[in-house]
Formats: structure tokens, sequence, C-alpha cells
């Protein structure tokens, strides 16, 4: 069983700092977003909520054949509980959240004794990576503990700073350890002695994927990378690809920053106006790379903007449970992105409409980007 959601994205511009003040859908110049009841009259917060029904609608620059982008009819219930005959099934909001951070591993605590051999395995995963590794980037790097000065207890001194920097020498050179394909650490990594008792390794940013020769092609996706670490003593196996977790721990290794996705950039609504652009179109639906194929597509994003997105998923009005047929179920979803706050007033403007036609907003999502786990010795 599938389904299937008719989604209809609508951009407010940068520019539009107002809401429609007068006429209707048929009035609104190009990239202009507004709202409008069953009766195609401008909808306020005061009215929207007596309306049988609304709209979101937009301005096209090209006309022909096609007047303004308009959602479907949509009947939501301001008062949670209330018998309102609504036909929303999902409603939320999703915070724009520009900063991205990268993965920060702090690895302390090391019990080794002087002269011991042991490894550091890092397990690196990611959309890409692991399409190319199973069970992800997987690699090893074996070291001899430095030897102790004379005069020291041979069975608990070890020079942790000494260590720790011939451990990161290790981890530097160009295809350490047990690494087949030639791909070096420093691809994916940088590492830090961080005064003598901790070595510190940092995830980098991944590199934007390319852009394909296929003309119809537009890869995007955002992409991170999460990595696992493990010291343990003994030299490195086949087996430690597999079940390094299991084997004799013999340092702390805590996340102390986790990595996380950028959400509401420009990049992402560029990339959803290609996605959705064809269920809106009159014609000319097919879309190419190079811009002087596309005369009938328009985009409203600004690069660098971040932009707040209102959800709502929702079922034809006049028939709550369409369906295509017995088992494939179809319904309607506006995606409405909003410049945030920091970028234009329109956001103050937009969202009381919404929660008065469809009451309160829930948001989908926090910026918070930072946890703490911990892989401990023994």
């Amino acid at each position: 069983m599938s389904d299937f959601s008719l989604t209809t994205l609508f951009v407010v511009p940068v520019g539009q700092t107002a809401l429609p003040s007068s006429g209707s859908t048929q009035d609104l110049t190009a990239g202009t977003v507004g709202f409008f009841k069953s009766d195609y009259a401008l909808a306020t917060a005061a009215n929207i909520a007596a309306s049988p029904y609304f709209y979101v609608a937009q301005g096209r620059q090209n006309t022909y054949l096609q007047g303004s982008k308009r959602s479907d009819k949509i009947k939501g219930c301001p008062t949670a509980g209330a018998a309102c005959n609504s036909n929303v099934t999902e409603w939320y909001k999703v915070t724009g959240c520009s900063d991205v951070s990268n993965q920060i591993t702090d690895v302390t605590d090391f019990k080794v004794q002087c002269g011991e051999i042991l490894t550091l395995t890092l397990r690196a995963h990611s959309s890409y990576i692991d399409t190319l590794y199973f069970n992800g980037f997987t690699r090893s790097v074996t070291v001899n503990a430095p030897c102790c000065e004379c005069g020291g207890d041979v069975c608990t001194d070890v020079d942790v700073n000494a260590l720790i920097n011939s451990i990161i020498v290790k981890l530097n050179q160009s295809a350490p350890g047990d690494n087949p394909d030639n791909v070096s650490f420093k691809s994916f990594f940088t590492f830090e002695n961080v005064g003598g008792t901790i070595l510190r390794i940092q995830g980098k940013p991944l590199t934007k994927y390319g852009q394909p020769c296929d003309v119809a092609a537009f890869p995007w996706e955002y992409d991170r990378m999460y990595f696992s670490t493990f010291v343990y003593d003994g030299p490195a196996t086949t087996a430690d690809f597999i079940v390094a977790d299991a084997c004799n721990i013999v340092a702390k290794a805590t996340v102390t920053q986790t990595s996380n996705y950028p959400s509401g950039t420009a990049d992402e609504f560029k990339q959803l106006e290609k996605n959705f652009y064809s269920y809106q179109a009159g014609y000319l639906k097919s879309l190419y790379r190079m811009g002087g194929y596309n005369e009938n597509f328009e985009s409203y994003v600004t690069a660098g903007t971040i932009y707040d997105s209102y959800y709502i998923r929702f079922n034809e009005l006049d028939k709550s449970a369409y369906q295509w047929g017995d088992y494939i179920h179809q319904d309607s979803t506006v995606i409405l992105a909003v410049p945030n706050a920091t970028t234009s007033g329109i956001a103050a403007l937009v969202e009381p409409i919404l929660v008065a036609a469809l009451g309160a907003v829930v948001s989908n999502n926090t910026c918070i980007t930072t946890t703490t786990t911990t892989t401990a010795s023994s």
C-alpha cells in the first residue's frame, strides 16, 4: 500500500513585507502570497475562521493559460476538540536553523601500560559514505604506547601526551592502517592534542554534491557525517571492522558535539521548487538544468535566506476519504516557506492568520545541536 500527497509549495519573496489588502486571487502580482476565503475575498486573522474553507494563493509572472497558483480548499479547526468538519490531518511548523555543527569527540582516560599495543578505530557514516562502505567508513591505526622512563612503574605509568601525539601522527598519514582503498582520515577528520590529556577528533564538513551531466537532474540533499570512536588494546584484526565495540576498551570516547542538518535554507527550497513545480504548472512541466529551457519556471527563493516553513496536510474537502482506488490514498499538502523574522517582517503576519484558521501550531524541530554520549574504558 502506498499513498500520495499532491504538494504545492509557496515561497514568500523576501521583498514581500505585507499581505495583500485588496483584490482577489487574479489581482496578485508576481510572487505575492495571500490568503483568501471561500468567496475569493481576502482572508484575515479576524474573518478566516468563519469561512467554510480558505485558499493559499500566489501570483505568477507567466499567466498564459494559467492563473495564480492556488491550493485546494482547506478547512481547519481553530478550537481543539470542536466539531469543525475539518479536512486537515496534519499541521505543523519547521523552524529554520542555519547553524551547522560537525561532530566532536574527546578521547580521554587512557588506561594503557607502558609499551603496550593499542588500536584506535573510527567508523564514519553519512548518506554517501554508507553507499560506498559496508557498516560505514571503518579504519584503524595501531601504535605502541611509549616506554616508561628509568625508574618508572612499567605496569601503570604512561606518557599520555606522547601517546596522543603518536596516535595523531598515525592518523594524519596519507593511508594509515589497514586501508585497501588508500583513503586518508584527513579527508573526513581533524585531530588535536588538547592539554596533553585529550585527543580531540572533529568531523569535517562534507563536500557539496556535484552536478552530473544529465540536463534534467537536480541532485541536492542534506548530508552529515557522524562517527564512532573505539580505543582498545592489541593490534587491529579483520574482526575489528565489524565488532570493534566488543573489544577491550582502554580509553573513554565522549561525543561533546553532535553533527546536525541545517533546515530552511535557500538551497533546500530551491530544490523543493523544482521537485513540486510540475504539480502546479499549467504547461511546460519538464525542467532542465539550463535556465533557457525553463521559460515557465519561476523561483522566489533568495540566496542566503533562512525560511520558517508551515506544513498543512489535508484531504479533499468534499470527500474526506477520497481515493484513486482501494489501495492508493491521495491527499494534498501545502508547504508555505516564509523568510524568518530576522529577514522579513512578513513572518509576524502569516502565522496569526494560519493559527486563526487551523489552531495552535506546534514546531516540529528545534535548533539544539549538542548532546553527550560516552564509550567508557573498563
